[in-house]
């Protein structure tokens, strides 16, 4: 019997740099969480005695967090210009495991901020908490 049941193992995760170019930075993220979410207005009447809701806007945001990589077009190399450069960057998510089952979410996101920490055990650790651009519906494919 086979299952469809997936692990977190087997992710990958493409940020564009700067230029537009697809990066995969898989090896310096440690974990990540994302979110896709729909508003909510609440419609209920004076006349209802449970509620009614309309879903509204659909959204993204992603946080990711790695280790430092100055090597050429890895994570540093991809987030170094988000505090000058805000632009929209493509993040592509990919379940890969088992190998032959791949689902993919990919999404338009303004990163806001790239964070460096150094901490007292002496790692050296970042963080880039995005947000979706350009009003597209995130969906899996």
């Amino acid at each position: 019997m086979t299952t469809t049941k997936m692990s977190g193992l087997g992710y990958s995760v493409n940020v564009d740099d700067a230029g537009g170019t697809p990066r995969d930075i898989s090896n310096d993220i440690t974990n990540f969480d994302y979110a896709t979410p729909k508003g909510v207005q609440d419609i209920t009447g004076v006349d209802k005695s449970a509620h009614e809701r309309l879903l509204l806007l659909a959204d993204f945001s992603i946080n990711l967090n790695g280790v430092f990589d100055n090597a050429s077009n890895k994570s540093h190399d991809v987030f170094k210009t988000v505090p000058a450069n805000s632009v929209a960057r493509t993040v592509t998510l990919a379940i890969t495991s088992p190998a032959s089952v791949t689902s993919t979410l990919a999404n338009e996101t303004l990163f806001s901020d790239y964070q460096v920490k150094r901490d007292a055990s002496g790692s050296l650790l970042w963080v880039a908490p995005g947000e979706l651009a350009d009003g597209t519906v995130p969906a899996w494919s």
